[in-house]
Formats: structure tokens, sequence, C-alpha cells
């Protein structure tokens, strides 16, 4: 079998999945804007200022023979966006926004189909918003199109997230994912029509794609992996507040009004410190529940997480949540995690065993869990090392291994 795999600008769970197919000898081509290889000229100019992004681009060796890279308009989108042009970044119609990004590489793999057709291609594997073309293209030549949802279906996110609009009218502005246009939504279901299997990280994922309006392709739920778990935690909890930690993008689609909301009357029990970026500079209440508490805008991925392992518990309430790959870092760090049913938390913790999990957008289901470890500090360090254990039980290989193997049952 041989399978071509595109996604422009890659990520952990996309390495995985690479490294998955090339030991089980079905990769054949990897599509992306920007590859990083050892002594490669890319390589040498990561170490200057602006270009420090592209050590985020670095990939395995073996991967070098097989990757096909196309760099110059993901080159002028950093650049852009450094210099603040948002106008060449501007969601959807900007010329090096991430979606102009996306459709090229996309369109560049559906042009190289017709000649990798004469040599036996078995498969595309492309991700949301970055397959319409290619797989138009390979239906003409009868391969197989794999298409990965990282995150929730888009209409089920609007059933879901639509409410909390009038739930919450002072975080409104914080939900900013509704800013797709008509066309880009139609790509998305198109994209979906085309496949002939689908993959996601979560069961919650699959369970969205039940507001998809047609027949779907079979879908295989295989959650992601975890980082390599830590083995020097320690746990002293004693005589101190409990140290939470939030860690993701500042919107309420993360359910973090439900959050503040919840820890609004424990605050002599317990230090929040907050990590991530805002998702608008005019919402007032964000800002005003901020100041209440720690907040750290940005760290590098080292730092968060060294915040994991000095913090007792993350909590992660999110009300839409393709995964949460936070959820999988705090674990490895011997970090018990309190989540909801709307994450990978059903996937990956067993409740009050190795975490918690609390029902989505309730402020008292959270503030309760939060109370019981309060007065039962002690579940902390039992969580956190059951934790460990079963981050120890699924490394990213594992998570390659499966996807290789259900991609060849295909």
């Amino acid at each position: 079998m041989k399978v071509i795999v595109s996604h422009p600008t890659s990520n952990q769970n996309n390495r995985a999945v690479l490294k998955g197919l090339n030991d089980s000898k079905i990769l054949y081509r990897f599509y992306t804007a920007i590859a990083v290889f050892s002594g490669s000229i890319l390589d040498k100019l990561k170490t200057i200022g602006p270009l420090k992004e592209f050590s985020r681009r670095h990939f395995d060796d073996s991967l070098q023979p097989v990757t096909k890279m196309f760099p110059i308009k993901e080159m002028m989108r950093l650049l852009s966006a450094k210099l603040g042009l948002t106008a060449f970044v501007k969601h959807e119609t900007g010329a090096f926004s991430i979606d102009a990004i996306y459709q090229d590489i996309d369109k560049r793999v559906a042009s190289s189909l017709k000649n990798h057709a004469t040599h036996q291609l078995d498969a595309v594997y492309a991700y949301e918003d970055g397959a319409y073309y290619s797989f138009k293209m390979a239906k003409k030549y009868n391969i197989a199109c794999l298409y990965d949802l990282p995150i929730g279906y888009w209409r089920y996110a609007r059933e879901l997230l639509e409410n909390e609009q009038k739930l919450w009218p002072e975080w409104a502005s914080t939900l900013t994912g509704f800013k797709d246009s008509e066309e880009k939504l139609q790509r998305k279901d198109a994209e979906l029509a085309l496949a002939d299997n689908i993959f996601v990280a979560s069961t919650f994922t699959a369970k969205s794609l039940s507001s998809y309006p047609g027949k779907l392709a079979p879908v295989h739920v295989i959650p992601y992996g975890f980082p390599k778990p830590v083995t020097n935690r320690i746990y002293d909890i004693s005589n101190r507040p409990i140290k939470l930690l939030f860690v993701g993008g500042l919107s309420q689609r993360k359910g973090i009004a439900n959050m503040f909301a919840a820890i609004e009357s424990l605050s002599s029990h317990v230090q929040l410190t907050v990590v991530g970026h805002k998702s608008t500079n005019d919402c007032e209440a964000l800002n005003k529940a901020l100041s209440k508490h720690t907040w750290i805008p940005s760290l590098s991925h080292n730092e968060v997480l060294e915040q994991m392992q000095a913090h007792d518990v993350l909590l992660f309430p999110s009300l839409f949540e393709g995964f949460g790959l936070v959820i999988t870092e705090a674990m490895s760090q011997g970090t018990p995690v309190i989540t909801t049913d709307r994450t990978a938390g059903p996937d990956l913790i067993d409740h009050d065993v190795n975490g918690w999990l609390v029902e989505a957008g309730s402020s008292t289901a959270l503030q309760n869990c939060i109370e019981i470890l309060i007065d039962k500090p002690e579940k902390i360090e039992a969580a956190g090392k059951a934790a460990l254990e079963t981050a120890k039980q699924r490394p990213w290989s594992v998570y390659g291994k499966e996807l290789a193997e259900a991609i060849l049952k295909t």
C-alpha cells in the first residue's frame, strides 16, 4: 500500500501519523509548506531571530526522501504576521492567510495525483480545510480519500455554542468561531462527502458528526498519544491552597466563564494560574476575571510543561474540543485533570481514578469537584500517580502504529 500525507503546517499528531506510516512502509509522499531537516539550509537559518519559527518545523531525517515542500507562501505568512501586515493574513481573504496556505498545498497535491496514480498510489490522507481539491482529483483515479478531522464538526459546534452567547452575553465577544464564510463551510462538508474513511481522536468528535446532513464514511476513533512522562514528580499539598492551572485560548468555547464562576467563592482555598492568549481585548468580563488571578499570556511548550508540573490540578472545562492536548500533556507531568464530556476526557480519564469528568457548561459541577479536592487533597496525589501510569501506556508511537494499522485494514 502507498499513501500520500498532506499537512501544510504539521503538528505533533501529524508527525506521529508520518512515523507510523513510515515505520509500516506505506508512506509514499509527504506534502507540506516548510520542512526542516538536519544540515539543510533551513536548519541553518532557524537560528536567525525572525526565522526561529523554522525550529518548530523540524522533522525526522528519515522523512526527507519522501517530503515535498512548497515554502514561499508560508514564509510570507510568517513574515507578514511578524511585521504586522494584517491585510495579508486576514482570515480567508488574505493572500497569505492560513486558508490560502492550506488551499495551496491541497491544490499541489491534487495536481500531482495523475503522475502518482501511475505508481499505484492507494490513498491520500489529508486534514480538514486541506483536502477538498486533492480528494476531488483522487476520485478520478480511484485513489482512496482518508480524512482527518482534528476538531469537532462545525454544525454541532454552532448548535452548542450559539446558546452560550445567550447564557453568557458578557462573554459573547470571546466566541470568535463563527466567522467562517458560507463558502468555507460548504467546502468542509464537501471534504466529508468525498472521504472514504474518517479518522478522529475522540468519541466526542465522532459524536459531533451526527449533525452532518448526509451519509458519512466509516468513522475511526484513535486517541492521540502522551508526551514522555516525568519520573521525578513530587507531591506536597499540605497546609497551602491548591494550585490550579488553566492552559488554552481565553474563549468561552473553553468554558472559562464557568471556571471563573466556579472558583469565585473558593479564593481562600485555591490559587489559579491562567496561561493563554485573549481571543479579544474587548471583553470586560474577561479582563476583570484575569485581574484576580495570575495570568501569563504566552509560554513555550517546555515552559507550559514546567507550569503543569508545578501545579496540582489542570482545569480544562471546555465546551467544544476535538481532543485537548493539554489533557495528555498535564497527565504526563503527573498533574491530574478536571475536564468535561466534550473533550477527549472520557477516552482517557476514569473518573476519580486518574482525573475527573464534569458536565460541560456546569459551574456548579466544576465547583463541587474542586471542593472535594479541597476537603480531600490526598486524592490529587493518587490521581496524579494514576495519570502518570496512563501516560506510560500510550506514547505517541502507539497512536501512529494504531492509525497505520487502521489504514491498512481500510
